[in-house]
């Protein structure tokens, strides 16, 4: 497998297409990418695609089975179920991404000074880090969310702040492992700033497992969105979420059970998509780490 120059920061064309087809090899990664590729058109047309107003209430047709008409069905107020899956799609895809957006750049920051600003600097923020992972993040995420209420921006300040940890172990990890190393050494031989190091030799060859773990994180954080809305701490009706569509459709399970199916099924498939892609990209990036487990 080729491979770049170490703190060069270079990738020819050659490399990345190798690293593509090498990708494509992997049908479940294939199959994953296409899932995601699919749930985000329909997030991105999602007026175009849904036939009906995902808030549009018609008690007249309630509790419908699937039909031509309605292809999910109808929930207990009339409301277009395949419409709201639709929609919902946008929450919670926006809520994984922002989430994992936010987290990343916060713990890879921190994970960079905690490796190579010295001993002190290293105590202080792993001892703080030790602290967030000894108690289980949905419960620190649930504890947030119902001090700041519902609602999808307070939903994401929750799980961003209870999951940056796993980045900041991760990169101080791959800060320590590096930082000794000759391409490093030289560089700071030739008069390059830290900022200089950090930036284009350590975060650059740190970044594959970073995608890795951002990728497998976005599953992650959708379903913790959508249990928080399952539990009435997240996104509230009749706004249009996964999670809050299981927990409407509870009353239903044996006399209407497609109001939880689809969007419960909708939800597994984004998270194993999700999952495929990760280890793909894994597998792609280091060949070697393929026994290799990510612990959060």
């Amino acid at each position: 497998m080729p491979q770049s120059i170490p703190g060069s920061g270079t990738t020819d064309m050659t490399e990345t297409n190798f690293l593509l087809a090498e990708f494509c090899r992997n049908r479940l990664a294939l199959i994953g990418a296409v899932i995601i590729g699919i749930i985000v058109l329909c997030a991105i047309f999602a007026p175009l695609i849904a036939p009906f107003d995902p808030a549009e209430q018609n008690l007249r047709e309630r509790l419908q089975t699937p039909s031509i008409q309605h292809p999910f069905g109808t929930d207990d107020l009339g409301r277009d179920i395949f419409s709201r899956v639709v929609f919902g799609s946008r929450i919670s895809l926006s809520i994984g991404i922002c989430v994992v957006g936010i987290t990343a750049l916060f713990g890879t920051i921190l994970g960079l000074l905690s490796g190579y600003g010295g001993r002190a600097i290293d105590e202080v923020i792993m001892r703080f880090v030790d602290i967030m992972l000894a108690f289980p993040s949905i419960i620190l995420a649930l504890i947030i969310a119902g001090l700041l209420g519902p609602g999808v921006v307070n939903v994401i300040i929750a799980l961003s702040l209870t999951q940056w940890p796993a980045y900041t172990r991760l990169v101080r990890g791959m800060t320590l492992s590096m930082k000794e190393k000759e391409f490093v050494e030289a560089a700071r031989a030739l008069g390059a700033s830290d900022t200089y190091i950090l930036r284009k030799h350590i975060l650059l060859n740190a970044s594959n497992p970073i995608i890795v773990l951002a990728t497998m994180d976005i599953a992650q954080t959708i379903i913790f969105a959508a249990a928080l809305s399952f539990l009435g701490l997240g996104i509230q009706p009749p706004t249009p979420e996964w999670g809050s569509m299981l927990k409407a459709g509870i009353p239903y399970l044996r006399s209407a059970t497609y109001i939880t199916f689809f969007p419960g099924i909708l939800l597994m498939l984004t998270v194993l998509a999700f999952n495929f892609i990760g280890d793909g990209i894994r597998d792609t990036l280091d060949p070697h780490t393929k026994e290799m487990t990510l612990v959060k």
